[in-house]
């Protein structure tokens, strides 16, 4: 298939700098929307992707799967965009179809299997997909979505998966008015987490091992801050809490957070911890409680998630930097220097 050369970042191998390379983009099928990535998030998942930290990764790897952009062609058959439209991207840019799941908006679930939208096996070019730290993008229309115009376009990148991340599991465990939902850490996904969760109608308590973060908080929303370390801060909250989304990608004790929820809670891990959590095993069947997990949503979803946000004015607080300066930030990143993501400015590509 013909393949038009773009520019891009990446790296070859991990443990090496992402640097300057040229990658193939499939010409436009019947079916597909190119598009001039704009702004692409920087996601904590990209860091674990380019140090291959889950194993797996195929290298060269471009990351980037919090893509905003801007329509430069459609293909033939194509009905819901043109040329002009501003268009995003996320984690997710092709699965069967066909499956129960797919049959249902929940493509993640995919029976098959889904194609992400970088470090996944290529169906159409074959290799892996390249992801978002890259001048263009082609993705068939199904998985393509509507971008709002945000007045912080920038700042709304991030919501492409850190803010499905969030909003899926606030929206299935039911937050709204009369709900007292927990929010265990505050970084991409946590401060997104509180601003969906006050805009949803709950009262948010929030939960950090952060002195400095717990004025913080109450900046982007919460009802109330708590010191996780302080024991007497803690002991406030048993059994007053019906939801807590937990956050944390660090290994942590999830069991003191069991004891926060009333009868029938649950605490929804959205966090990648590294090693085993254990789990207390009265500290879930007294109170009938529940320790769950979730991960981004459908495309319907995202769509739904990114107008609600517009009609709330909610977008990430965000640090925007120049595609040259992409490993620095990766390394601040790691080292948990950051408030509260990251957003490349993909125009810096040209200099």
């Amino acid at each position: 298939m013909k393949t038009t050369q773009v520019r891009a970042y990446g790296t070859a191998s991990a443990g090496r700098p992402l640097e300057e390379m040229t990658i193939g983009r499939r010409a436009v099928q019947p079916h597909d929307v190119e598009f001039e990535i704009l702004y692409c998030g920087i996601c904590h998942s990209d860091l674990h992707q380019i140090k291959d930290d889950f194993g797996g990764t195929m290298f060269p790897i471009v990351p980037g799967h919090e893509m905003v952009g801007r329509v430069t062609a459609v293909g033939t058959h194509v009905k819901n965009f043109k040329v002009g439209d501003l268009a995003a991207v996320g984690c997710i840019v092709d699965s069967c179809g066909h499956c129960e799941y797919c049959e249902t908006d929940l493509e993640p679930f995919c029976d098959e299997g889904v194609t992400y939208s970088f470090n996944s096996p290529d169906k159409i070019l074959g290799g892996a997909t390249y992801g978002g730290f890259s001048k263009t993008y082609v993705c068939n229309e199904k998985y393509v979505l509507h971008m709002p115009e945000f007045n912080d376009l920038a700042s709304a990148a991030p919501l492409l998966c850190a803010g499905i991340t969030v909003y899926s599991p606030l929206k299935h465990w039911g937050a709204a008015p009369g709900k007292k939902v927990g929010v265990l850490g505050i970084g991409g996904l946590g401060h997104l987490a509180i601003k969906i969760a006050k805009a949803m109608g709950a009262e948010v308590v929030v939960f950090t091992t952060s002195p400095s973060k717990v004025e913080d908080a109450k900046r982007l929303g919460a009802d109330e801050a708590v010191l996780s370390s302080d024991d007497e801060q803690m002991a406030k909250y048993s059994r007053k809490l019906d939801f807590i989304i937990d956050t944390v990608s660090a290994k942590h004790d999830v069991n003191a957070y069991l004891n926060l929820l009333r009868h029938d809670g649950t605490v929804v891990l959205v966090g990648l911890p590294p090693e085993p959590l254990e789990i207390g095993a009265f500290n879930v069947v007294m109170g009938r409680r529940s320790f769950a997990g979730s991960n981004i949503g459908g495309i319907a979803e995202t769509q739904e998630m990114l107008d609600f946000c517009y009609e709330h004015n909610i977008t990430a607080e965000s640090e925007i930097i120049s595609i040259q300066n992409v490993n620095t930030a990766f390394e601040r990143l790691e080292k948990g220097d950051v408030k509260y993501r990251f957003v490349i400015d993909m125009a810096s590509l040209e200099n």
